[in-house]
């Protein structure tokens, strides 16, 4: 069977967009393929900084012939519906249609087309310019003539506006070869925009500018290699890492490896030549972070330390070279490490700077008895800086400084909750985005917080209030740390928290794959702290309270399980910068944000390997003690699997099933079981086994202990069997009946107390 090779050649794509392009092009014409008709073996997908390369085996040659049966009206059907029928199928008249004869329908038209197969290189030819076309490239260009607008002309070039070819860079050329393994292959050669389709490529842009000749993709391939091209992404990839490796151990160190940054590098470069540059030690002083983002975002170097070092940089740095160069690459090194010494020596200047005064102080008294910070002190002055600026968080939010207050006035309700030293956590609120305001964050964002954390330590702060300003944005994925400092829980729980209350209270809520402020995130970072930590939060007060115009006090527990005092009702209502209008409030508001969490919850606990049916039987609309939630559920499905466990879930059913039956005809239940009613001795033990039972349970539950209350209420399967036995439910007596639906009732909420076992499976 043929094979197909493809490769779109460019100027160079930028990196972060090769791996997906090169994907979108294999799915793109893979279903195209098969829609028109063609199998194939399989597909395998190239990319370098300068080509898209796709090698498809074993495609069928020609596609089958297609026979389609379309069913038309009853021969008796007005002129109307024929005509509509005859246009549908592409018949000229209905003699051209079958007359078909059912037995129950009678005679009705049936139109048979029949499409003969078609030859690969026509299909291939057909689909190819509407897929280049509209390749989804996040951005594109148009070049030459066509980036003229339409009608103009330069040089005697009319350009051709916006119906030309759009691309991530000028595209240069197209391969496309079709053939069998080992006869001959053919060019299929269609056209887009002057450039036609062919068997030549070119290899490395400065060591082998030649054109070369393909016929399949093994002497592609080869040839490439040949002309210091290497196809294989995942080849550079590896090459890069190892020669780095051995580079960096040859000279006493280790590499500091960074998976983001080898991915790019590969993509930047079709022939990885791997050097060492350096760099002055008097840099050294600057934190390692700085330097590693200075030297991985400017230059796209890897970063070195001391061989056996946990932390701490070397003053060498390996970089990746596209070209073996005549002089082993001094220059290339010389030349690099005089860009490495510029940005340096800017990033010391940051952070010398950062630890300054501030010119302004004497303006920013105000902010600065707003929160009590001492301006003798360089983050406090930053914290000042970001208040009086008035920087906006959001527009219906306000601004930083007010986001600040917010998070402060949350965090201290917080704090005997998580057991937090409550002066610690005011001054870690007070100071937690303080670093937004430094000359290093300004530079590198991605070091918000951490920055923060050495400032604070530089200028004395407690090591807790230094490791909550660094650690009060995590977790920032499902695969972060959570913090463990209980201040750093406390001021992360409360920056959360006001996200997801404030942004809800503006219904600037996630829709679908949108999710434009993280909210989804801050949810999950919220449910892995309760869950991770051990912290006994009930989310409905701390929503309610601090939601505008609310004075309801929280009533929450604690990390260690114990049930906490009444928390003082938030005083500060200013999720909403008054000047702006904001949406009207109600408990749904709360409500809602409950089932957000609800949602990450069911996420988190699926993830941990929860069945959805126990997550569902354990998780009422009203849970907002998510500890709770996820203890039951272990609980729980440490118990259906035994004995016990299934005598429950057995005997509940039974009698759940039978009383929603009655419910949903309209019988009449029994508002509570009468004992005068009870007749039979069966109904009399089962009232005296649910009694006994659900003391039992609620006595387990408020210990918190699940097991041993679902361990008593297993103990209703027996005397549930023999009421089913001995006892007709339905009884003549209509108060009887009510009476006994009644007992089945009390099960029912018995077990309801533990869980939904009618939601469970099995």
């Amino acid at each position: 069977m043929p094979d197909l090779l493809l490769e779109l050649r460019s100027e160079e794509i930028p990196a972060r967009m090769q791996r997906k392009a090169a994907g979108d092009l294999k799915k793109l014409v893979t279903d195209a393929l098969v829609e028109a008709g063609l199998t194939y073996e399989g597909a395998r997908e190239y990319w370098t900084p300068r080509r898209l390369t796709l090698d498809i085996r074993g495609l069928n040659a020609r596609s089958a012939d297609q026979r389609e049966e379309i069913k038309g009206p009853s021969t008796k059907a007005p002129e109307q519906a024929v005509q509509g029928f005859l246009r549908k199928a592409g018949l000229s008249s209905v003699s051209d249609a079958q007359v078909v004869s059912d037995p129950k329908k009678g005679d009705f038209y049936v139109a048979v087309i029949s499409r003969p197969g078609r030859a690969a290189e026509e299909i291939i030819a057909e689909v190819m310019p509407g897929i280049i076309r509209n390749f989804p490239w996040p951005r594109s260009m148009r070049w030459g003539s066509a980036s003229m607008p339409k009608g103009a002309s330069f040089g005697g070039v009319e350009g051709k506006g916006s119906e030309s070819l759009r691309w991530v860079r000028p595209l240069q050329s197209i391969v496309c070869v079709f053939g069998p393994e080992h006869d001959e292959t053919q060019v299929i050669p269609f056209e887009i925009d002057g450039l036609v389709a062919g068997n030549v490529t070119y290899g490395h842009r400065f060591h082998a500018p030649d054109a070369i000749t393909v016929r399949r993709f093994e002497d592609y391939a080869a040839s490439l290699e040949k002309a210091k091209v290497m196809l294989d992404a995942e080849r550079r990839k590896d090459v890069i890492l190892h020669d780095a490796r051995d580079i960096a151990f040859a000279n006493g160190l280790d590499l500091v490896e960074d998976e983001g940054l080898l991915e790019e590098v590969s993509g930047l470069v079709e022939w990885p030549h791997v050097l060492m540059g350096a760099f002055e030690e008097e840099y050294l002083e600057i934190p390692a972070e700085i330097i590693r983002l200075t030297i991985k975002t400017n230059q796209k170097c890897f970063v070195t330390r001391p061989q056996g070092a946990a932390d701490g940089l070397s003053n060498r740095f390996i970089l990746v070279s596209n070209i073996e160069a005549k002089d082993g690459g001094k220059e290339i090194m010389h030349g690099n490490g005089k860009v490495v010494r510029a940005r340096l020596s800017d990033a010391k200047h940051f952070w010398t700077r950062d630890q300054g005064d501030l010119p302004d102080l004497k303006d920013l008294q105000a902010s600065a008895d707003k929160f009590g910070l001492d301006l003798k002190k360089p983050l406090d002055q930053r914290m000042a800086k970001l208040d009086a600026l008035n920087v906006t968080f959001h527009a219906k939010l306000g601004s930083q400084g007010e986001r600040v207050a917010r998070i402060r006035t949350l965090a201290s309700q917080l704090a005997p909750i998580v057991g937090a030293d409550a002066a610690l956590v005011d001054r870690a609120a007070v100071l937690a985005k303080a670093d937004l305001r430094t000359e290093a964050v300004g530079e590198f964002p991605e070091l918000q917080g951490l920055m923060g954390r050495r400032y604070a330590m530089l200028q004395g702060e407690d090591a807790s209030v230094a490791a909550a300003i660094e650690d009060h944005y995590k977790p920032q994925g499902p695969s972060d740390r959570v913090p463990d400092d209980k201040v750093a829980i406390t001021v992360a729980l409360a920056d959360k928290l006001d996200t997801l209350v404030g942004f809800w209270a503006i219904d600037e809520k996630p829709t679908g794959s949108k999710d434009s402020y993280a909210l989804r995130r801050a949810a999950l970072g919220v449910v892995r702290m309760i869950l991770e930590r051990n912290v006994r939060l009930n989310l409905l007060p701390v929503m309610n309270a601090a939601m505008p115009g609310s004075g309801a006090a929280p009533v929450v527990s604690s990390m260690s399980g114990e049930p906490s005092e009444k928390a003082q009702a938030l005083s500060d209502n200013s999720y909403i910068n008054e000047t702006f209008p904001v949406v009207d409030l109600s408990g749904d508001v709360a409500g809602d944000l409950l089932s957000f969490f609800h949602d990450r919850l069911k996420v988190y606990l699926r993830d941990q390997g929860a069945r959805h049916d126990i997550i569902d039987a354990v998780l009422t609309p009203d849970a907002d003690d998510l500890l709770m939630v996820a203890r039951r559920a272990e609980a729980l499905t440490a118990f259906v699997t035994s004995e016990d466990g299934k005598n429950l879930l057995a005997g509940t059913k039974r009698a759940v099933q039978l009383l929603a039956a009655e419910e949903k005809k309209g019988t009449v239940v029994a508002d509570g079981v009468s004992e005068d009613l009870l007749r039979l001795d069966a109904e009399k033990a089962l009232w005296a086994a649910i009694t006994a039972a659900a003391t039992e349970a609620a006595d387990a539950i408020g210990r918190e202990d699940f097991r041993s209350a679902m361990e008593a209420l297993s103990k209703l399967r027996e005397p549930v069997d023999r009421f089913f036995e001995d006892v007709l439910v339905n009884d003549e007596d209509t108060a009887i009946r009510a009476n006994r639906l009644a007992l089945l009732k009390a099960v029912r909420e018995a077990t309801a107390t533990v869980a939904d076992f009618s939601k469970i499976s099995g």
